[in-house]
């Protein structure tokens, strides 16, 4: 690292920040990655075990390299961090690990001033903030929370079923993420396993005849949003058995209408047959922790040995650029991608949208414009 090159430089080691860090070497703009773990694709290492990308693998390699045929259709998490280690090394990025970013601010000259771990305090021209959608985890604050007898953890704390063999579970949470774990656990050995909904998901068959729901996803994102949800109505209601029996009605909004508002729908690798069967429980979502025991929604109240929060993530961005007015009222960016702020001409933004068409796609084709506006804004 060599501030007196002033590269641009690029906070986050993920798919997102080796993606933009790749398009600006193409355009021979020199980028220094900044990690504040000791590998790349850090978040991804810390996903479960049984973790599977829902995007296909030609879909979801990023630019300049393909994801090798051998790892299948359906990349494992394992494969996906080599693949990202490849990536590295194929496109000879120049990486920082062990630089944690606490602090942005703006110079007087117009550049950006980073102020990192160790007492660091770095100079750039241009910084791209790549920390990721999935930064910080939430666990909501149930009242009672502390005084839970039992188990209670974070999702991103679950790898494998085996500690909770033979043990009675609730999954909070009926995203991607808690639908996978509750059937990771219903095949693993857990005793029961329930699963606490609020909102009931939008469920899609992961392929149909080999078509992918991705490339159904890409098809449609431009067009009107009340017309995938009709769409995504009917279909629904011929590929897919109704589970209001079994505590999971069809959801009231639109699916479509539900991802702009950030629900993706939940992809179905045998989560459905599970609740047929009577292997994953759906109940009220929580209330109240109670001692041993979780009241729900609807009264009722359950005494399971381990909760397992599946609630999501937050950005995490307030410490770090907070102070500047690029963040809205949820902490997410106001410009995003190629797009900057007058404002805060040379802060840009990567990976913050969970977009329906697949988040690494998305990620490849972003890095390439945000490579294209940097490469502008450097040349002026």
């Amino acid at each position: 690292m060599s501030d007196d090159s002033r590269p641009v430089h690029i906070i986050g080691a993920g798919p997102g920040g080796l993606a933009v860090a790749a398009a600006l070497r193409e355009r021979g703009i020199r980028s220094v990655v900044l990690e504040r773990s000791e590998s790349v694709g850090a978040s991804w290492r810390g996903h479960y075990d049984r973790l599977r990308l829902h995007t296909t693998r030609r879909r979801s390699a990023l630019p300049g390299l393909r994801i090798p045929r051998s790892y299948g259709r359906w990349v494992r998490r394992d494969d996906l961090v080599r693949y990202l280690e490849e990536y590295a090394r194929h496109h000879r990025l120049e990486l920082a690990p062990g630089v944690e970013v606490n602090r942005i601010d703006r110079a007087d000259d117009g550049s950006w001033v980073l102020r990192a771990n160790g007492g660091r305090v770095l100079n750039a021209p241009v910084v791209v903030v790549a920390t990721g959608y999935s930064h910080t985890p939430y666990v909501p604050g149930w009242p009672g929370r502390d005084s839970f007898a039992g188990e209670l953890l974070h999702a991103r704390d679950y790898r494998a079923p085996g500690p909770y063999a033979g043990k009675d579970v609730l999954v909070v949470g009926t995203g991607n993420t808690g639908a996978e774990i509750a059937l990771d656990l219903a095949e693993g050995g857990a005793s029961r396993v329930r699963l606490a909904v609020r909102t009931p998901p939008h469920i899609v068959r992961r392929s149909t005849l080999g078509w992918p729901a991705q490339a159904t996803g890409i098809a449609v994102r431009r067009l009107p949003v009340r017309l995938v949800d009709g769409m995504a109505r009917g279909l629904a209601r011929v590929s897919l058995p109704d589970l209001s029996k079994h505590g999971l009605p069809r959801p009231e909004t639109g699916l479509y209408t539900r991802v702009r508002q950030g629900a993706i729908p939940v992809q179905d690798t045998g989560f459905v047959k599970a609740v047929r069967r009577g292997r994953i429980e759906p109940v009220a979502t929580v209330e109240s922790f109670d001692g041993p025991k979780v009241v729900l929604a609807d009264g009722s109240t359950i005494a399971p040995d381990t909760v397992i929060a599946a609630t999501g993530y937050r950005r995490g961005l307030e410490e770090l650029v907070g102070h500047l007015g690029v963040l809205d009222e949820r902490g997410r960016p106001r410009a995003r991608g190629h797009r900057t702020l007058p404002t805060a001409a040379g802060l840009y933004f990567t990976g913050y949208t969970n977009p329906i068409s697949g988040m690494l796609r998305e990620l490849g084709i972003e890095a390439r414009k945000t490579a294209r506006a940097v490469a502008r804004t450097t040349s002026d």
